[in-house]
């Protein structure tokens, strides 16, 4: 994976963030014209990563990492389920965007416009990751699987604000980064259980219910995890 960035300490984001998607096309994306790396011994690109107990860190205690690439140079994905203060229809507002359909009361607004802003994670938390159903049409877009792609540039905001951009967004600021090896050593400590991503869990299920479904995925009530849990 080209560019892959590393795993730095941040705190999480807040409202306060401006941020969002610069719109110059972000250099955590990998060209795809560029010869793909080797495949990694262990891949868990679209799989989702559950912090166990013992995963005392307070950023990602808790949480959902679904993982949008994983090779031999490192991991990178977005964490689903640590939302921020701000919702979509501010950050609209941040970046200077205007929708389409105005709307006579915040109630009557579309559920995607009141929806809230991920904590993607610490890495670049003044920028924006957005996870949706798969287009072509963008500038600065990995293809996960054939039906989530990231993209890290604007102009997936813009045609959600005009209308016609993909059905299901899921946005953060910031993303989860591991350098080489790093993921997989954490995965030895038993830091994270890993399961096949469900869709439906990132863009479908309420924020609160994330973390129990991922579990479910398992088999796995909360309540029978303990620190000493192995890896599925």
């Amino acid at each position: 994976m080209a560019g892959m960035i590393k795993r730095r300490n941040a705190p999480p984001a807040t409202p306060s963030d401006a941020a969002a998607l610069a719109p110059e096309s972000s250099d955590i994306i990998a060209s795809q014209e560029k010869a793909a790396p080797l495949k990694a011994e262990l891949d868990l690109t679209d799989h989702f990563l559950i912090a166990m107990p013992s995963m005392l860190d307070p950023v990602f205690g808790g949480t959902v990492v679904y993982l949008c690439e994983h090779n031999q140079n490192g991991a990178l994905g977005v964490v689903i389920n640590k939302p921020t203060d701000m919702t979509m229809d501010v950050l609209f507002d941040r970046i200077n965007l205007k929708l389409e359909i105005i709307h006579d009361t915040p109630e009557a607004k579309p559920g995607l416009y009141r929806s809230q802003v991920m904590f993607g994670g610490p890495v670049q938390v003044e920028r924006g990751f957005v996870l949706h159903s798969a287009m072509d049409q963008f500038s600065s877009t990995l293809q996960v699987t054939e039906g989530i792609s990231l993209t890290t540039s604007k102009d997936v905001l813009e045609a959600v604000a005009h209308g016609d951009g993909p059905e299901q967004v899921l946005v953060s600021l910031g993303c989860s980064g591991w350098s080489a090896g790093q993921l997989e050593e954490e995965l030895g400590r038993n830091g994270w259980l890993t399961v096949k991503a469900d869709p439906a869990i990132i863009f479908d299920l309420p924020v609160e219910q994330r973390f129990t479904a991922a579990l479910a995925l398992l088999g796995i009530d909360p309540v029978m995890l303990s620190g000493d849990f192995g890896r599925a």
